[in-house]
């Protein structure tokens, strides 16, 4: 797709023609990134992408004149959707399941800038993972995001726990723990969430908060423990954001959570830059599922 110097083409993807329609508009005037540098961005990412939106039910964002314009969420499958996007209905919303690269690129053609996903598939009511959402009130309090996920890090040391960390896009850091596939309900998994967050906030209360209430958070840091929950979705691994620098999702090493990180450094170019130097920091994510002691740390929860 790279040298296509129209405005129009044409992709054939696993045998399916996909129509790619002004591909020369700026999505983002900042970054100067046109509609067809960002697909191009998606058929390179998407082998790390696909896999994290697999069998899931998936809201998008979409931006039709660019990222500076008017945005909608997008739930429902639209009528004039090609054949080959697969569906399944769930409360009534028949949702799209991208679990192939021509859906994505199809997608990414109707101009959907974010991949928004719950945490169970759609076979399954229980989550494949516990998510923590770290939200500073703005990026210049990003470093209070930067404790945060290393505070959560100890702990999980201590339960001898596997967690992995990525950037939210924006201005906060999103922990990931996998879990044993259909063996917890998300019960289970907010017990653990909410006994984190308070340890948090009762021994950091000048950095860290529970309050859902933006305007009485100050410049403290959001433990969002509450968005781990049925019905709720949070921005994909490797999904671009609409904000004006291009910024996107990005997996991070451990080794890399210090005081130099600032999401302005994974721009979507830096992430292609990025992954073709680095190996994915959330691969081991389906090994380590099984041998998860959550079941212990329940245990010891519920002895408390």
């Amino acid at each position: 797709m790279g040298s296509t110097s129209n405005a129009n083409g044409e992709l054939n993807i696993d045998g399916h023609t996909i129509q790619v329609t002004s591909l020369d508009k700026v999505l983002y005037p900042e970054k100067d990134i046109t509609k067809q540098s960002y697909l191009q961005y998606l058929i390179e990412v998407h082998k790390r992408m696909l896999p994290f939106l697999q069998n899931r039910h998936l809201t998008v964002k979409r931006y039709p004149h660019g990222m500076y314009d008017d945005f909608f969420y997008q739930k429902n499958c639209p009528d004039y959707a090609p054949d080959f996007i697969q569906t399944d209905v769930h409360e009534k919303i028949n949702y799209i399941v991208c679990n192939d690269l021509a859906s994505l690129i199809w997608l990414g053609n109707q101009l959907a800038l974010e991949f928004h996903i719950p945490f169970n598939t759609i076979d399954s009511t229980s989550p494949t993972e516990i998510v923590f959402d770290l939200d500073p009130p703005s990026r210049d309090h990003f470093p209070l995001a930067i404790k945060a996920t290393l505070e959560i890090k100890k702990i999980l040391d201590r339960l001898e726990m596997d967690g992995f960390v990525k950037t939210s896009g924006n201005k906060g850091l999103q922990i990931y723990i996998p879990l044993q596939i259909g063996a917890f309900s998300y019960e289970d998994t907010r017990m653990f969430t909410k006994f984190i967050a308070e340890y948090l906030v009762n021994q950091f209360p000048d950095d860290f908060t529970i309050e859902r209430m933006k305007e009485n958070r100050g410049s403290k840091c959001y433990i969002d423990f509450l968005q781990h929950a049925e019905g709720k979705t949070i921005i994909a691994p490797y999904s671009t954001r609409g904000v004006e620098e291009a910024l996107v999702a990005t997996p991070l090493f451990w080794n890399e959570v210090n005081e130099q990180l600032r999401p302005e450094l994974f721009s979507m170019n830096d992430v292609l830059d990025r992954i073709k130097k680095k190996s994915c920091p959330l691969k081991e994510m389906e090994s380590v599922r099984k041998q998860q002691p959550f079941r212990r740390v329940l245990e010891g929860l519920l002895k408390q």
